[in-house]
C-alpha cells in the first residue's frame, strides 16, 4: 500500500535515531533544563537571527497551539483565525475547550486579507456594546496554510502592522514551517517570521522529528511563567531530552532545510507528474500538499492501492483529495502513484 496520507506517516530521520542511541544512558536533567535543549535553543536563535528569543519545547501541533493561545489571552478574549485555520476545524475544539472563542474571518486560499482583518479588529472595537463580547486578542496563521499556501512577505509585514496597531500578537503556526521556508514560490525566511510574528513554532513532528515543536517568543510577549503555564496544562515531558536532542539535531549542519527541500522536491515531481497525467487541482500549492480533483469513481478504486486524505466534496461526482509528500518520499513511490492513474 502506497501511503501519501500525511508528511508524518514515518518515524524519525536516522541521524536522529543515531543520536538518541549515542545518548541514550546519559544522565541528565529533566523538563527541559538538559545541555541538548540549551544547545538546540541556541541554534534555533541563531536560525532565527533572534538571540532575545526565548525558546521551548512541546510535543505535538495541537498540544501546542492550545498551550500558547491559552496562556496568552486573558479569559475574556478569543483568537482570529481564517475560516479554514487549523484552529478553527481541525482540533476538535481544542482552543474552545480551553475557554476561548475562535473568532473566523473570511480566508482566501486558506490565508487571511489585510482587509478583512482590518475590518474584523475595527467592527469589534467600533460597536458599542463590545464589552458584552469575546474580544479578538490574537491573531493566528498558519504557514504553510491548511492548503499548502504561502504568506508573501508583504502580506506577513501588513498583517503584523495591523497587529501591532491594536496591540495584540500574532501567532504563526508553523507545523509545516520547513516546506514553507524551502518552497521555490517563497521570499519569506525564518528571520522574518521572527521578526514580525510576537510568537511562532518551528514543527518538527512533520518535518522529520518523532515528534516536537519548538515555540519561538521573537519579541517581549512571553507569558510569564511559561513552563509552570506549560505543566500546568499538563504539556510538560518529564524527558525534556527527547525533545532537545531531536531539535539539536535537526539544526546541526542545516538539517531542518535540506529536508524539507526534499520534500519540496518530491511535491514539484508528484505535481509534474499528476499534471501530465491530464489531473485537475483544486488550487496551486507551493509546498508539500497537492490537492487534486477526483472523480467518485477514480477515487474509490485509487483507494485500494494508496492512502491519501479526504479534503472536501467538489460536487456531486466528484472531491478534492490530497497528496501529501515528506522528507522520507522516495522518488520510486510518485512513479507507483503516478502508474495508477
Amino acid at each position: 500500500m502506497l501511503s501519501f496520507e500525511n508528511d508524518y506517516s514515518e518515524g524519525a530521520h536516522e541521524k536522529i535515531l543515531q543520536r538518541f542511541m549515542e545518548t541514550n544512558l546519559e544522565k541528565v536533567s529533566g523538563y527541559g533544563s538538559d545541555p541538548y535543549c540549551e544547545s538546540a535553543k541556541q541554534k534555533i536563535r541563531e536560525a532565527c537571527e533572534c538571540p532575545q528569543a526565548d525558546v521551548y519545547f512541546l510535543t505535538g501541533g495541537t498540544q501546542t497551539n492550545a498551550v500558547v493561545i491559552s496562556s496568552m489571552l486573558e479569559s475574556y478574549e478569543g483568537v482570529v483565525a481564517a475560516q479554514t485555520g487549523h484552529v478553527a476545524c481541525h482540533e476538535a475544539g481544542a482552543i474552545e475547550y480551553s475557554g476561548h472563542k475562535v473568532i473566523t474571518v473570511p480566508q482566501y486560499k486558506g490565508k487571511i486579507k489585510v482587509e478583512d482583518l482590518k475590518n474584523c479588529l475595527k467592527t469589534f472595537w467600533d460597536d458599542e456594546s463590545h464589552e458584552h463580547m469575546a474580544f479578538p486578542g490574537m491573531v493566528y496563521i498558519s504557514h504553510p496554510t491548511e492548503y499548502g499556501t504561502l504568506y508573501t512577505k508583504a502580506e506577513l509585514e501588513e498583517i503584523s502592522s495591523v497587529c501591532r496597531s491594536y496591540n495584540i500578537p500574532l501567532f504563526l503556526d508553523g507545523a509545516r514551517l520547513g516546506y514553507g521556508l524551502m518552497s521555490e514560490e517563497t521570499d519569506v525566511t525564518l528571520p522574518m517570521i521572527a521578526k514580525y510574528c510576537d510568537v511562532f513554532y518551528i514543527g518538527g513532528t512533520k518535518v522529520g522529528a518523532l515528534c516536537g515543536e519548538a515555540v519561538v517568543f521573537s519579541g517581549n510577549r512571553t507569558p510569564k511563567h511559561f513552563l509552570t503555564l506549560i505543566k500546568q496544562r499538563g504539556a510538560l515531558l518529564a524527558k525534556g531530552r527527547l525533545l532537545g536532542i531531536q531539535f539539536d539535531t535537526l539544526f546541526t549542519d542545516n538539517l531542518y532545510f535540506e529536508i524539507s527541500r526534499h520534500a519540496i522536491a518530491m511535491a514539484d515531481y508528484l505535481k509534474k507528474g499528476l499534471a501530465e497525467k491530464g489531473c485537475r487541482f483544486y488550487l496551486d500549492s507551493p509546498t508539500n500538499q497537492q490537492f487534486v480533483i477526483l472523480e467518485n469513481r477514480k477515487m474509490t478504486e485509487l483507494k485500494k492501492e494508496v492512502k491519501f486524505s479526504f479534503w472536501e466534496k467538489y460536487d456531486g461526482n466528484h472531491t478534492v483529495v490530497r497528496f501529501a509528500t515528506s522528507w522520507a518520499t522516495k522518488k520510486e513511490e510518485i512513479d507507483q502513484l503516478l502508474d495508477l492513474f
